[in-house]
């Protein structure tokens, strides 16, 4: 594990201002580098912006830029005209040799959801965009902002709540995020590291001091309960635990099932916990019920497959990450052989990626809700993850007779395709598509595509049904017993929303 010391946030403040001054923010580096140079970062190339800095020749921002995301040396001087150097200096976030000064932590700047300017701090190298990207072998490394991060930033639930716990931290990005909207954040991680450099972006965010502890899972926390719980965890699915920010260090998928199952009992009553997660799919077992089985006493429970990759594919992702391809051919294929070793052993066939989020609501019968969306999505989802689970509140208490006595409205950015060959006289079928959220799109017959179209709220489900009869000349008794399941089904994937009544 890296022994290397971190910085003091002792003057954070004044280096933030500094930063702020010279424009180093998300939207400072996109009119520095332009968009080639800046979407090449993600990928871990760095040459385009380097070249990009070159051109801005000695000023603050290209200063900033060369230090601290791309790692290079600057003179002192340019330094000194960017920052309070000599306090950078005295605090750690700088080293001088000779007359250049060099960065020792790598500093990404990240734009807020609201527009604020934060600042991830990581290991050098270890920012996505870093000059190295990831490709690091050495264990306890601190990774900064990546896809993963984001994404669980994205779908996490936003209300403002009393308490929040992000297990795992890494370098605080969660926890950050959750300084916006929770009155009290507690961080944990098993790597002291992660946690000093969760204290550094926090400072340097200019966001509130959280509490941070150390230790595995909910170990830390004792018998706390929070209002949400968010985990990034170290998910990968690896034989043994030679990295700490990616491997769990427990056989097979055993660290997510038991985030996943210790969660309910730390959750307030409406609380949420929400994970990115990996699990295995093994021969013999419906991954369906392999993860129903995680979902503990007394939560609902809303888990998407986002993504599933053979044994093979697996292997060569995280041993890339790694940089293991980089080594000796014979060192990396008996990694390779490693990896495939520990799947024949637990009979796994390829390995699911997706997203996980509970909620406390101690209903006789909880809802879960596991299916597989690998398609495009509209972040962030927050607020479509409220929306979930208040439809499956609804659902739950209404049978089909109060189904279709309530009404509804279509859901708007909800288009409707016809599809089949051209000049037939009627399309084979009908695709009511979301533009927004999910984008989600299902198949309907023609009654579901003319109930859905005049949903406007005014009128109940059951007099749509009617209406739809009498110009069809069907028996509506007959239409009304078969339809309420569509008009689930609708509702639950979120193209109806219910229309409350007065009284109601």
């Amino acid at each position: 594990m890296s022994t290397t010391s971190l910085p003091t946030p002792d003057h954070a403040a004044e280096l933030r201002g500094a930063m702020l001054a010279a424009g180093f923010t998300a939207d400072g580096l996109l009119d520095l580098l332009g968009a080639p140079a800046y979407a090449a970062l993600a990928r871990s190339e760095t040459v385009p912006a380097l070249r990009a800095t070159r051109g801005g020749g000695d000023g603050p921002l290209a200063t900033l830029v060369r230090l601290f995301l791309l790692q290079q040396p600057v003179p002192y001087v340019h330094a000194a005209s960017a920052m309070p150097v000599e306090a950078a200096l005295a605090d750690g976030w700088l080293r001088r040799e000779g007359d250049e000064v060099h960065a020792t932590v790598d500093v990404r700047p990240y734009g807020g959801p609201d527009g604020e300017d934060w600042f991830i701090v990581s290991d050098l190298g270890c920012a996505v965009g870093g000059a190295g990207g990831i490709g690091s072998r050495e264990e306890g490394v601190v990774l900064g902002v990546g896809g993963a991060s984001t994404t669980l930033a994205g779908i996490t639930v936003r209300t403002p709540v009393g308490s929040a716990l992000d297990v795992g931290t890494g370098s605080g990005i969660q926890a950050l995020h959750a300084t916006r909207h929770a009155t009290r954040v507690t961080a944990t991680d098993v790597n002291p590291r992660a946690l000093g450099f969760t204290r550094l972006t926090l400072a340097l965010s200019g966001a509130p001091e959280a509490e941070l502890l150390t230790g595995s899972l909910f170990e830390p926390v004792g018998g706390a309960t929070y209002d949400l719980i968010v985990s990034n965890p170290p998910f990968v699915i690896s034989p043994g635990a030679r990295l700490t920010y990616r491997d769990g260090g427990m056989g097979g998928d055993d660290l997510c099932r038991t985030l996943v199952q210790e969660a309910g009992a730390r959750l307030n009553p409406g609380g949420y916990a929400q994970f990115l997660g990996n699990w295995q799919h093994v021969e013999g077992e419906d991954w369906h019920d392999r993860l129903r089985a995680w979902v503990p006493r007394g939560c609902d429970a809303w888990i998407i497959q986002r993504d599933v990759q053979d044994v093979t594919q697996y292997a060569e992702l995280w041993l890339r990450d790694a940089g293991d391809h980089r080594t000796d051919p014979a060192e990396y294929a008996r990694r390779y052989e490693d990896w495939l070793d520990e799947f024949e052993a637990r009979k796994t066939r390829s390995v699911g990626f997706g997203w996980i989020t509970l909620r406390r609501s101690d209903a006789a019968e909880p809802s879960i809700v596991i299916e597989e969306w690998p398609h495009t999505v509209e972040q962030p989802l927050g607020e479509a993850v409220l929306a979930h689970f208040a439809r499956q509140d609804y659902l739950r208490e209404h049978d089909d007779a109060a189904l279709l006595e309530a009404h509804f409205t279509l859901v708007e950015e909800v288009v409707q395709e016809q599809v089949g060959p051209p000049g037939a006289e009627d399309p084979e079928h009908v695709v009511l598509r979301q533009n927004r959220g999910m984008r989600r799109a299902t198949k309907v017959d023609t009654v579901g595509a003319g109930f859905a179209g005049v949903c406007d709220g005014s009128l109940s489900a059951g007099r749509i049904l009617d209406a739809i009869a009498q110009l069809m000349q069907e028996d509506p008794v007959v239409l009304r017993d078969r339809t309420p399941e569509a008009i689930r089904l609708l509702v639950e994937q979120g193209f109806l929303d219910p229309v409350a009544r007065p009284g109601q």
